[in-house]
C-alpha cells in the first residue's frame, strides 16, 4: 500500500507503529528554531531576567512538553545561578 502512495506522489506518514514518538518532534522549536531555553540563554546576556524566566520554566518541568528544550533551559538556570552569585559577591565587596 505504501508503494502505491509513493507511485502516485502522495506523502506517507512518518510515524512508525513500533515507535509512536518517532514523528512527535518533527516540527521545529519555537523562537527561530533554537527553542525557548537557548533563546533565553542568548537574550539573557542583554537582559539577565530572561535567565530567571527560563529557570522558572526549567523547575516547572516545561521540558516534559518537548525534551529538546531541556539543555537550553538548564544552561539558562546555570547562567542565572552564576549571575546571582556574581551580584551577591559584588554587593558584599562594595558594602564591606
Amino acid at each position: 500500500m505504501d508503494t502505491e502512495n509513493e507511485r502516485k506522489g502522495d506523502y506517507a506518514p512518518i510515524r512508525d507503529p513500533e515507535y509512536p514518538q518517532l514523528g512527535k518532534f518533527d516540527k521545529p522549536l519555537p523562537c527561530f528554531g533554537c527553542g525557548i531555553g537557548w533563546f533565553s540563554f542568548l537574550l539573557g546576556f542583554v537582559c539577565p531576567l530572561m535567565w530567571y524566566y527560563a529557570t522558572i520554566l526549567y523547575f516547572g518541568n516545561y521540558y516534559h512538553k518537548d525534551p529538546r528544550e531541556r539543555a537550553g533551559l538548564a544552561a539558562s538556570a546555570i547562567a542565572a545561578l552564576v549571575c546571582t552569585i556574581t551580584v551577591v559577591i559584588t554587593i558584599l565587596v562594595i558594602i564591606l
